[in-house]
């Protein structure tokens, strides 16, 4: 694993969601019943509404358990121009997708595995690939910081 050590932001953020893009072909966004929800946030959830391709319910998602309470909801997105833009306008850095001013924990999903796992609200993310290109382009991103485990 990859461990992003320092919030992708600005350009840096820019070249992560391309990499994601790219290698990825669908990306997730929560919704917590329990905390309010701008209407910015709301905005990009229904700018996104193009590439939705299944809400769930769910306890737990990439990074995160409830401990109980309410279920949040779990939008997946296919990774398409639409959404990559859309991604890139409304935030610049990895670690601003916290409610209420937008959706949570965007993270990405290459098949069925993980790829990007993005808990915002601790500032923690990291990359699960071991493939091998995948990590030459991770390494080749430009002033991310990293550390590998």
């Amino acid at each position: 694993m990859l461990f992003i050590t320092s919030d992708p932001k600005d350009d840096v953020y820019q070249d992560v969601i391309d990499k994601a893009f790219k290698y990825c072909n669908e990306f997730i966004l929560v919704v917590r019943k329990d905390l309010f929800l701008s209407s910015q946030a709301k905005l990009v959830l229904s700018s996104l509404s193009n590439s939705l391709m299944k809400i769930r319910e769910q306890f737990e998602w990439p990074g995160t358990i409830l401990g109980g309470g309410e279920p949040a909801i779990v939008c997946y997105f296919k990774t398409d121009n639409h959404a990559k833009k859309i991604l890139k306008e409304v935030s610049n850095s990895l670690h601003s997708w916290v409610q209420p001013d937008l959706p949570e924990d965007l993270s990405f999903m290459k098949g069925n595995k993980l790829w990007l796992v993005n808990t915002s609200h601790e500032s923690s993310s990291y990359f699960v690939t071991e493939e091998k290109e995948d990590l030459e382009e991770i390494l080749g991103i430009r002033n991310l910081k990293i550390k590998q485990k």
